[in-house]
């Protein structure tokens, strides 16, 4: 009988998270009048899946994706360079303040981004870089603040002894970091990966900040483009929001194994 209950309620829930999902999914193959049409149609009498090519060809979401693309790419390969070689500093290396360091980078994360909107802003005007994607991707190679937390918690959890051999045997720090370090945190950097995807991937008011020209657009600045002040195309949001779901998911379907194993690792030392 329990586990009957556990079991409902978590199908209960199950369905409830899917169903803005779905609903988004219908909103996108249903016809003009089933859209509209109340009572609302849980099941169209006629699918219209030529409404994401449709959608996708109204603007260059072609080049929406490429500069997605490339943000996505240079920023998560940059993050996981730069925060598991900060994370490896400051579980393995003794030095004075290094606590004291440590926690400094910590409090960063009580910043909001909306205290560091405008001097990022004039930051980058300076160096010349607003409408172009370095703004979106630069700053990820000088680490993130939790995720060097992350990081170096799960660094901890590997014995001194390993790190002890390798310098017995002639192993620089480097070699240790490289050859030792990084195989055995690739749960960690894969969980790292992925929420640093997500977030470069779903970001909008960076590029809504940092980018003027069309050309430049990532593909959630050219999903609000189908919005003006007097109209909404539903399909066409709808559309290219369903197929901007689609990475993410994937992404996490591959990847949960490793995310649940780095999430664990990361949550044992505290």
């Amino acid at each position: 009988m329990r586990k009957l209950f556990i079991h409902s309620a978590l199908t209960f829930l199950a369905v409830l998270f899917i169903l803005p999902f779905y609903w988004t999914f219908l909103s996108a193959v249903k016809s003009t009048a089933e859209l509209y049409q109340f009572p609302p149609v849980f099941w169209p009498a006629e699918w219209h899946f030529e409404n994401f090519l449709t959608s996708w060809n109204k603007l260059p979401f072609n080049t929406f994706l490429w500069n997605s693309t490339v943000v996505v790419v240079l920023s998560t390969i940059g993050q996981l360079i730069s925060s598991s070689l900060v994370a490896f500093g400051f579980a393995r290396f003794r030095f004075p303040g290094r606590d004291a360091l440590f926690i400094l980078l910590l409090a960063t994360m009580m910043i909001p981004w909306d205290v560091k909107m405008i001097p990022l802003y004039m930051e980058f005007n300076y160096l010349g870089w607003i409408n172009t994607l370095k703004p979106l991707i630069v700053p990820s190679w000088f680490a993130d603040a939790f995720f060097v937390f992350m990081l170096r918690q799960f660094i901890m959890t590997i014995p001194l002894e390993i790190d002890e051999a390798a310098r017995m045997d002639g192993a620089s720090s480097f070699d240790i970091f490289w050859r030792i370090h990084l195989p055995l945190m690739t749960p960690a950097l894969i969980l790292v990966g992925t929420f640093h995807f997500m977030n470069a991937w779903n970001d909008y008011l960076g590029p809504l900040i940092f980018l003027n020209d069309q050309s430049k657009y990532t593909l959630t600045l050219g999903l609000a483009l189908f919005k003006d002040p007097h109209d909404i195309d539903i399909t066409a949001v709808a559309s290219i929001t369903t197929l901007l779901c689609v990475p993410p998911l994937v992404l996490f379907f591959f990847a949960q194994r490793y995310i649940m194993e780095g999430a664990v690792g990361s949550a044992v030392k505290g």
